[in-house]
């Protein structure tokens, strides 16, 4: 099988477990250092999707975005919707490309766009 998995740069540690962990549902999957005074490497993953955060220079681009299918999008954005985040409140919007979307932007700028497609 073949799997694409985007690398986001962060830059603060509790910050990013409390958007990735506490807010969207990802679980971590395991986490790396080099050293005790080295930048943290980890795997985070909900359902089938596995996404890699790097304090690493030069690993990624802030402000990176990516297009993630995601079933029940519209339950998801409720669920989210009812943890009353500090910093983000999601919606969901119809796209013109005949899909549910919902795009949240991480504490570093990286943006995640969930999509659904319509039922034809």
């Amino acid at each position: 099988m073949n799997t694409v998995i985007p690398i986001f740069r962060i830059f603060d540690i509790d910050k990013a477990r409390d958007f990735y962990i506490d807010w969207l549902g990802f679980k971590i999957d395991w986490e790396h250092r080099f050293g005790d005074n080295s930048p943290l490497y980890m795997s985070v993953s909900k359902d089938d999707i596995t996404l890699h955060l790097s304090e690493h220079y030069g690993d990624a681009t802030p402000g990176s975005k990516v297009m993630i299918n995601y079933t029940n999008l519209k339950d998801y954005c409720a669920g989210l919707q009812a943890k009353n985040y500090r910093y983000y409140k999601p919606a969901v919007e119809e796209s013109e490309w005949n899909s549910y979307i919902m795009t949240v932007t991480d504490p570093f700028g990286n943006r995640l766009m969930f999509n659904e497609p319509k039922a034809v």
